[in-house]
């Protein structure tokens, strides 16, 4: 180890990233394991969570994982159920709508295949979870070195101190500064699109409905808050939605309330809009000696499934359990050994979804007549299939495939 001066102790695992993905593992990992020394380093000032005014739609198997942390009661009534999702394809000056293909929202015991959680609300929970847990969260810390030692990782933090841990997990982002360190590549591709995130306030009761509009230039989704609420996740060409971004608020209203529609009467923004690049990233290795990453550090989709994060849900259930249980037999819960369990589990799935997402992507964020009637006969089809559409909102949900990590199931590890 470095002979620097250091502010922690040997810890057991250490979490680089504070947001939901990098909270839920440490929380899952801590609660299963409590003799395991476990922190957390964040960037961002530590109020910084408390500004945030987007909303994250939570899948029905992530929700049973919250249930075994003890967090489910607390979140809940902030919490929006999607009771019903549709989806249409169109131009934007198309007149009329049709509706192509419509879900129930209910899977297994009633339960809503999705919630729209507030981040703050989402965020508040786990991390008071971590202070019941003992898991002390370090803020305006970056890594800026990465070492196998052997025995355990050492990192150095933005500070200058260094840390050493039997495990590190990187959960800080897209553009992982850790993933890098570590020396693991990506596999990368820009959309050209940027998705435009603002919340609006409408008129009438959105009864629970998210819709799906496919627009030539992507995807413009309207998904329900609590409330004559709604939150927009709006994809449009780079140029074009910097353009919107920086345009006045007539104009941009404007602009929305021809994608939005009127069935919801008045609409207005109620909050800043900001647009995020979209591209597909994917990293080539999940794992490394004394490393492994999570959430959107192993991948970043594009939002048209509305799967990313959910995805890192996936992956905070499968790393705890294959910590915990490592953890139980004796083994060296850093080792590639067995780190590799957790890429295996990982890997196909998220290469899957990342596939899916890219493919869906490309065939509806365009204006081609005979690729939209295709579409359109093939989104027909499946609104006539009830045994199909099942399997769709289940696979949705989280609750289809067998095999699933425990804390996705409602169990504990």
């Amino acid at each position: 180890m470095s002979t620097r001066a250091k502010d922690f102790a040997m810890l057991d695992v250490l979490v680089v990233g504070g947001g939901y993905v990098g909270l839920s593992v440490a929380v899952a990992i801590k609660q299963a394991a409590p003799h395991l020394n476990v922190e957390v380093i964040e960037a961002a000032p530590e109020t910084a969570w408390t500004k945030d005014p987007r909303a994250s739609a939570i899948i029905a198997a992530a929700t049973k994982m919250l249930v075994v942390f003890g967090l489910w009661d607390r979140i809940q009534p902030d919490a929006q159920p999607i009771n019903r999702m549709i989806v249409t394809d169109s131009k934007t000056s198309d007149p009329v709508r049709p509706v192509f293909l419509t879900f129930d929202g209910a899977v297994e015991d009633g339960r809503p295949f999705a919630h729209m959680i507030p981040n703050v609300s989402m965020v508040a929970a786990l991390r008071d979870a971590c202070a019941t847990a003992g898991i002390v969260i370090r803020h305006g810390l970056r890594a800026t070195g990465f070492r196998d030692t052997g025995p355990s990782a050492e990192l150095t933090l933005s500070d200058g101190t260094t840390v050493a841990a039997r495990l590190v997990v990187a959960c800080d982002g897209v553009r992982s500064k850790l993933r890098d360190l570590a020396g693991i590549k990506t596999v990368t591709w820009n959309y050209n699109q940027s998705g435009i995130v603002t919340t609006v306030e409408h008129e009438r009761p959105h009864e629970g409905v998210a819709e799906e509009h496919f627009l030539p230039a992507g995807p413009f989704a309207i998904l329900p808050l609590k409330g004559n609420r709604s939150s927009l996740v709006w994809t449009e060409r780079t140029a074009d939605a910097d353009r919107l971004v920086a345009s006045d608020d007539l104009v941009f209203e404007a602009e929305l309330e021809r994608r939005f529609g009127h069935k919801l009467g008045q609409i207005r923004a109620t909050e800043d809009r900001r647009a995020f690049p979209l591209g597909l990233t994917l990293a080539r290795a999940f794992v490394a000696p004394r490393l492994a990453l999570a959430g959107d550090a192993a991948h970043g989709i594009h939002p048209i499934s509305g799967q990313g994060l959910n995805l890192g849900f996936k992956d905070v259930a499968a790393l705890a359990e294959t910590v915990v249980e490592a953890d139980r037999l004796g083994l060296d819960i850093g080792s590639l050994t067995v780190l590799e369990r957790y890429q295996t589990w990982r890997r196909f799935d998220t290469f899957r979804m990342g596939v899916t997402t890219d493919v869906l992507n490309r065939l509806f964020s365009n204006d081609s007549t005979p690729v939209r009637v295709l579409r359109d006969l093939g989104l027909g089809i499946v609104d006539r299939l009830p045994s199909l559409k099942g399997y769709f909102i289940r696979e949705a949900a989280g609750t289809s495939a067998g095999g699933a990590p425990r804390l996705l199931s409602g169990q504990s590890i």
